[in-house]
This record gives C-alpha cells, structure tokens and sequence, in this order.
C-alpha cells in the first residue's frame, strides 16, 4: 500500500472480486449439502437451512462485484419482491404448497427470460461483438426454456388452484402443432446463433416459447402434475445454468445444475413409481374420460360405516397402516390423524404410514403434510417396504388416496392405470377408506378397491371424520 494511506482503487476491487469468488465457494457448497440433506426427512430441515444460508452468501457475493455501482434499483426490487414473497410464504396453507411450486417455477423461469432478453438487446446496441456462436447459442437456450417454463408453470398453477380444469384440455392435432411451435422457435434460435443482429426475429422466439410452454402443459391431467412440477423445476434450473455461460457466473452455473439435474431425476423416479414413459405424461393426455366410459358406469353396492363403528375396528386392531392421498391434504387432516395415530398407539396398536411417491399433487407431498403434524420419521415408509407388511396388516385405513390404491393396476391389464405400482392395501385383512363420494381420481376411472367385501367407506370429509372416530377412541379408553 503506497504511503501508507490505505488501498487504493484497484486493491480495493480486488479484495472485493476475491471475497465474490468466496462468497460464491461457500455458497455452492451448501447447495450441495442442501441437496444431500434434503434427501431425507431426518436432515431436511438441516437441508432447508444449508440451501437459505447458501442463497444468503450468493446475494452478497454478488452485491460485492466491482460492477455493481448504484444500489437503488437493487433495494427497490428487493422490497417488491419481499412484499409478494412474505405473504405467500406465510399465508398459504401447506396444502396449497404444490401451487406455491409451480408458482415458484414460474417466477424463476420469467427472470431467467428477462435477463436474457436484457442481455440480448443491451449487446446488440452496445457491444455486439460479444453475442459470438456460443454466447448467443446459450442465450437463444436460455430464453426459450426460460419463457417456456414461465407459461407452463402458470398453466400448472391453474391446473392445481382450481381456475383451469385438471382434466387434459385436448384438440385434434395438439401434439403436431407443439412440435411445430417448438421447432419454429428452435429454428429461429439457430438462425440468430449465424445472423444475431437480427433483432426482429428475437420477439418471434419469445412469442413462440411462451406458446409452446402454454400448449405443452394443458393437455396433462391432474393425475401427472407430481411428475410435471419435478419437470418444471429442472428446466428451471437448465434455464438458469445457461444464464450463467452468459453472464460468465460460475455460481449460477453450478446452481442450475444441480437444480436441473435432481429435478430431471426426480422426474425420472415419479415416472418410473407409475410405470409411464416421459413421452407418455407429456404428450399421452393420461386422465381424460371419453362420454362413452362416463355412461358406462354401472350402480354397484358397496359397505359403509360409521365413525364409531371404524373407531372400534381400529382400537380392536394390532397393527394399522394408514395410506394418505389428496383427500387429506384437501380437508387439512393431517393434525387429526396425529390425533388418531397418538390414540391408537396409546393402545398398543402398531400404526405406520403408506407413502406412494405419487401421492397429492407434488413429490413429497403427504411427507410434507405428515412433518407438520410432527407425525415421528420413522413410522412413515415408502411403497416397497408397506407392501410387504399389507398381508400381515389388520386393518389399511385409506385417507384420501384414489388411483394409487386401486388394485385395477395390478390385476385388469384393460386398465389405463395397469402396471402403475400401487400401495396393496386390498390385501390387508380390512380395508377402511375415507372419501367424501364415490367419484373417480385423476385416472377416470372406478376403484375396484371400494367394491371389495373386505371393504369399509367412511363417507365425509376427512378432517371431521378422523375427529369423530378419535372421540370414540378416547371415550372407549375411559
């Protein structure tokens, strides 16, 4: 330091480029650790916390660049977006945490669009000798994935918040006219990658990839957004990894990746829990009912009871299993089944939990609900291992959960649904369902589970139905 009086301009910019690089360090290691932990509900809150101290340091990391020079524009979005983000993050209720996804996706994949967009416009008037093969190539990526994710994310939170139907929207050709859409943009990307001062074209792409992304989501059905939201969340992430070769940001880069990459396996594994092809949930239109299969539904009889009449099946038992789905989640039961699960075990009945991957409207759904309820880690298991303890289970008690309980999967190869794995609860010595009415899951289709001699419907919402058998439980006990 010459004089003695301190840095000067140029030290001091290196000092803040090398605290940069080791804000982004630290950063993208705890992602990493964010991803491990979060594998596992024992360390996800550990996970939860690695991922939000890790965005923490990548927000300072980047508030310390050199380039930065005026911090109003800065502090201005940053109170807009803490003032949409707050309230959703606190006023929603957890079972409205699928929608907050999609939501979420939707957000991230418009940002990655606009800063693509900014860079592509900012370049051309100022520096076009930047936009080389590669750097535009990436870009042209990057927005269309990005605009893409945007519009597919929206379609998918009106598919879950109720205001789009969750049956796939169908017309004739829809698939052709996607590829068609998709491949004018990709073509248009290809052609600015050789000409990129052809900004004409550049609102063509966008228009194009907003499209496509509205078009590709419609014509799937409710019963597919588990595997549609992972989907969402990975081209998310490819989108953001690509804004980093453009913005020349290691961080981004390697976020993206991550994100993109465990959301793609994420994908992989929901399909594979309901034996469908990537190509199938995409483009198979899985969950729409023709006239004719609605008019051919017969009247069948099946067995009902009451909530002190489940209440004595369940207190006599040994052992329980009880399988959450969608019903749950809707009628916010989850408080009420630990009620009951604390009953039961008080009794000495051996409860556990039956979690299908593809339970609710997003993965992890029903492990999700379960943790708020402070229900213990180790009661809940995966489809395998409940599997094997079904047949030696006295009673299955079904709450909410439809298509991923109906034996049709495994037993009608005329089914829509067969070969889907499913939780095997028709092979439990008693079967108990809570359902509100008899109508069909996302499939369409009847459960052949409720028709079953072995079988008890417990009409009425969830949440109700769960508190009343709890009140006989404890009036019994005393």
């Amino acid at each position: 330091m010459p004089g003695g009086h301190g840095m000067g301009p140029a030290e001091a910019l290196t000092v803040q480029a090398v605290l940069t690089q080791i804000s982004y360090l630290a950063a993208a290691a705890l992602f990493v650790f964010s991803l491990k932990w979060l594998s596992s509900p024992a360390t996800a809150r550990r996970g939860v916390i690695a991922g939000e101290t890790g965005m923490i340091l990548a927000i300072i990391g980047t508030l310390l660049m050199p380039e930065i020079e005026a911090f109003h524009w800065i502090l201005l979005t940053f109170f807009i977006g803490a003032a949409i983000g707050i309230p959703i993050a606190v006023l929603m209720p957890m079972t409205a945490v699928p929608q907050r996804t999609a939501l979420s996706h939707s957000f991230g994949g418009l940002a990655v669009g606009l800063v693509g967009t900014a860079k592509y416009y900012l370049w051309i008037a100022e520096e076009p000798h930047r936009l080389t093969h590669f750097v535009m190539g990436v870009l042209a990526f990057e927005t269309i994935l990005g605009y893409l994710t945007f519009t597919g994310s929206l379609m998918a939170f009106g598919k879950l918040q109720g205001w789009l139907p969750s049956r796939p929207i169908l017309y004739r050709g829809q698939n052709v006219v996607n590829f068609v859409l998709l491949g004018i943009a990709i073509a248009a990307g290809i052609y600015l990658n050789f000409h990129p001062t052809e900004a004409l074209l550049f609102p063509v792409l966008i228009v194009l990839s907003l499209a496509f992304g509205t078009l590709l989501i419609i014509p799937i059905g409710g019963a597919d957004m588990p595997t549609v939201i992972s989907l969402l969340n990975s081209y998310a992430g490819l989108s953001a990894s690509a804004m980093g070769f453009v913005l020349d940001n290691k961080l981004l880069i390697i976020a993206g990746a991550l994100d993109g990459s465990s959301g793609f396996i994420l994908s992989v594994i929901m399909c594979r829990a309901m034996n469908r092809s990537f190509t199938n949930v995409l483009f198979g239109a899985f969950g729409a009912v023709s006239e004719k299969q609605i008019g051919a539904k017969e009247e069948r009889t099946v067995r009902s009871a009451q909530p002190d009449e489940a209440a004595s099946i369940l207190a006599a038992a040994q052992s329980v299993v009880i399988v959450p789905g969608y019903g749950m989640a809707v009628a916010q039961a989850q408080h009420k089944v630990r009620e009951l699960y604390d009953q039961l075990t008080r009794r000495g009945v051996e409860v556990t939990f039956g979690i299908h991957p593809v339970a609710g409207r997003m993965p992890g759904h029903m492990n999700v609900l379960l943790a708020e309820a402070d229900i213990p880690y180790d009661r809940l298991k995966e489809m395998e291992d409940v599997n094997s303890e079904l047949p030696h289970t006295d009673v299955a008690l079904v709450i909410g959960a439809n298509d991923v309980t109906n034996p049709a999967a495994r037993t009608d190869k005329s089914s829509p649904i067969y070969g889907m794995p499913i939780i095997d609860v028709d092979r439990a010595r008693t079967v108990m369902v809570i359902k509100r009415s008899m109508s069909a899951g996302f499939a369409g289709i009847d459960n052949e589970l409720y028709y079953m001699d072995k079988t008890l419907m417990l009409f009425g919402d969830a949440k109700a139905f769960v508190g009343d058998m709890v009140k006989a439980i404890s009036s019994e006990g005393h």
